[in-house]
């Protein structure tokens, strides 16, 4: 917890924000049943229709706005990576060349402005969540309008995953899986056992997978004159190889008391070891050639994380309830970094990095829900935690040619102490009229030093009240949805910390990095506003719009220092953000009787935004993708033996514009997957899915502009189609 002295200060300091490090340890999901179940009076007023028993429905009746994905729609493609995953769902979209990462965006925006959980928390630093596999996921949470017991880090939204956990029935499940296409093999295997023995429960959900690859990703580097000309000209043959071996263990544990307490430990463990080589020979067909041509590179890496939290929940007297949360977490990651650079044949230059990250901390969640007259839901809890962070960074750096020798010894400690708290209230007006209300205060205090820079202190706080309410028209189809909201981004601690990261052959188009310890969190205020209509049964058409004005915006920077050119985050003054996004969803009986069993669902985003210090035209938000939609079918033959889908997903690319001198380019990307499922009986069904069928190529594109014409590097990454099998059996 902080001490006395930080939360007075944090209380009065101007909002402003040092590292990205507050995040909830509560799970949404179960927050908002709490809350429904607290608000038992006022459910009861606010239906105006009936419906079938017990179809309680969290996008349709919360009247803060909630999206959840069920483990069946996870789990229909069978894919290995989560990413996958989210490519296909409404209004999100994946950066990057697909099966290569990326980063998962709301409106667009990532880098913070899309706010990941795991179970209502951020995992720490080191953690990617393309390394959860799908099988350990119960449900996929999107939240468009930020709630007070949550952390406010959602400028664009909050996307909470949510690790499996309700124990139902006795279950085994074993998974089986190989995916292979023209440059990859990934074989997986998966179990989940779940059981109850009186008042105690179990699930154990485990994965393994492996990825191997061996692929091209050529580079093309060009100069041209202000008049046109072409002065220099470089093509590199870059290939790829490499092996990633990933495991996920999530155990979990849950008691019930005699008085109805609940007691559980939730767990979640995750190891990644990568190992890469890769090499590159550049060829210099017009002007100055690299300082190196030739490159080799190999790398390893071991990364480790674990999670655990112990829960206890306690009803109390005239319905009221406490919910108290300890978790505990860690961190560890190696790496060694060996480079060789070679200029027109012999050994130019020879590196080796060797990198060692550790962290621990340790988190407190509470709320105290209950009614308050009629019809009213209030709750109000803390967050706080400690999280304690070293990192080492060592260089050996020789050059052969000229005999000189470098070495470098970085290392450096990160202290972060954080508390949140909150108070919310959703009640109803009407029987058609709910409101929900709440504030979150945030504050934070960050000390870090090392033996490359000075010592640095922040301290800082972040006010946020929120107000969401819900209006369902008197037909009882229609509804509508506002917002209003304050949030902000924290600048992550690799953009904080003042080190130094150096590329070889440096330029404007590939400059060495360093981080800015003065940079403020962006502080945004938005509405968000949505029409929806039920039509039928799971038949949904919607429309929502979005506005963000978003104060010291965050940009890179790119300066000269003895010769060499460094790119650095900079606050840079305002931003706006706009979006427009229309889904439809139903199945085919909804539009008329004796059809075959098949869901349609479609999608349509649109995002606009404007950096007021940069000139446009192009000058978007981070990179933010203009235009986005998805279109998917699932069929089901009679009998339940056979279904089969398929899912389109679209996103735009087009030219950014960075800063002044600085441009990007983002790369169109189309991915068409399809799936088919059989049961062969109740114990054993095999999958059958193909994924990116168009094998479309992804482009990145970087230039710099000055009065010397432009330089520009482009870099292609081979699109390939994914055959994958896998047998699935319950026992």
């Amino acid at each position: 917890m902080l001490r006395p002295s930080l939360v007075l200060l944090c209380l009065a300091a101007q909002p402003a924000l040092a590292q990205t490090v507050a995040t909830p340890a509560t799970d949404p999901a179960d927050a908002q049943a709490v809350r429904k179940e607290d608000a038992k009076p006022a459910e009861k007023i606010q239906r105006v229709e009936v419906r079938g028993a017990n179809t309680y429905d969290a996008r349709r009746d919360d009247t803060a706005s909630r999206i959840v994905v069920s483990s069946e729609e996870i789990q229909r493609y069978g894919d290995t990576s989560v990413l996958d995953v989210f490519k296909r769902l409404p209004g999100i979209t994946v950066s990057g060349a697909s099966g290569r990462g990326g980063e998962i965006r709301m409106r667009g925006l990532g880098s913070g402005y899309t706010q990941i959980l795991l179970n209502g928390e951020r995992a720490p630093a080191g953690f990617s969540i393309d390394q959860l596999s799908p099988d350990v996921i119960e449900r996929i949470e999107i939240l468009p309008a930020a709630s007070a017991e949550f952390s406010t880090q959602s400028i664009a939204g909050t996307i909470n995953i949510v690790l499996k956990k309700t124990v139902k029935k006795a279950q085994r499940e074993l998974k089986l899986g190989a995916g292979k296409s023209a440059d990859t093999t990934n074989p997986n295997a998966s179990l989940q056992l779940s059981d109850r023995a009186g008042k105690l429960s179990y699930s154990l959900g485990a994965n393994a997978t492996a990825y191997d690859f061996d692929r091209a990703s050529p580079v093309e580097e060009s100069q041209i004159t202000p008049a046109g000309d072409i002065v220099m000209l470089r093509r590199t043959a870059q290939q790829d190889r490499g092996r990633s071996k990933n495991l996920n263990l999530a155990p979990r544990l849950n008691w019930t008391g005699e008085n109805g307490d609940t007691l559980t430990s939730q767990n979640i463990f995750n190891y990644n070891h990568n190992s890469f080589h890769g090499d590159g020979v550049t060829s210099t067909l017009l002007g100055r050639p690299p300082l190196y041509d030739l490159r080799d590179t190999n790398n390893r890496a071991n990364n480790a994380f674990l999670r655990s939290d112990l829960n206890w929940t306690h009803a109390l007297a005239s319905g009221a309830k406490l919910d108290v949360k300890v978790g505990v977490s860690g961190m560890r990651n190696r790496g060694t970094w060996r480079e060789f650079d070679y200029a027109g044949g012999p050994l130019a230059r020879e590196s080796t990095v060797w990198s060692k990250t550790s962290e621990r901390g340790i988190t407190s969640t509470g709320k105290y829900a209950t009614t308050w007259r009629t019809g009213h839901a209030l709750s109000a809890g803390w967050d706080g935690g400690l999280t304690r962070r070293n990192d080492a960074r060592v260089e050996d750096e020789g050059f052969p040619l000229s005999g000189r020798d470098a070495f470098a010894d970085e290392r450096y400690r990160a202290r972060i102490e954080r508390l949140a708290l909150f108070v919310q209230d959703e009640w109803s007006i009407t029987p058609r009229w709910s409101m929900y209300a709440g504030l979150r205060w945030e504050g934070l205090e960050t000390t870090s030093e090392g033996n490359t820079f000075d010592d640095t202190r922040n301290r800082s706080s972040v006010w946020s009240p929120l107000a969401q309410t819900l209006y369902k028209l008197p037909d009882s189809r229609d509804q509508v949805r506002l917002a209003l909201t304050r949030t902000y981004k924290a600048p992550p601690a690799s953009s904080l910390i003042p080190r130094r990261f150096t590329t070889p052959n440096n330029s404007q188009t590939d400059p060495d990095y360093r981080g800015n310890p003065d940079l403020k969190p962006e502080l945004a205020t938005g509405i968000d506003a949505s029409y929806e209509h039920y039509w039928g049964e799971k038949a949904l058409l919607s429309a929502s719009v979005s506005v963000r004005r978003i104060q010291d915006y965050t940009r890179q920077g790119l300066v000269v220092e003895n010769g060499r050119w460094i790119q650095t985050p900079v606050n840079d003054g305002d931003a706006l953000t706009r979006s427009l996004e229309l889904e439809a969803k139903f199945p085919l009986s909804s539009l008329r009787e004796n059809v075959p069993d098949v869901d349609l669902r479609a999608s349509v985003s649109r995002n606009w935004s404007r950096v007021d210090a940069v000139p446009g035209p192009d000058n978007r938000l981070d990179q933010q993708t203009p235009f986005s939609a998805t279109l998917g079918i699932d069929w089901r033959a009679r009998g339940g033996k056979l279904s089969a889908g398929s899912s389109f997903a679209f996103k735009s690319g087009g030219p950014v514009r960075i800063n002044v001198e600085q441009f990007g380019y983002q790369s169109v990307r189309r991915d068409l997957d399809m799936y088919a499922l059989y049961k062969f009986n109740p114990q054993y069904q095999l999958r059958v899915a193909l994924s990116n069928l168009l094998a479309q190529d992804y482009i990145g594109d970087s230039r710099y502009v000055d009065e010397n014409g432009t330089l520009r590097r482009t870099s292609i990454y081979p699109g390939r189609t994914m055959a994958r099998v896998t047998l699935e059996t319950r026992f």
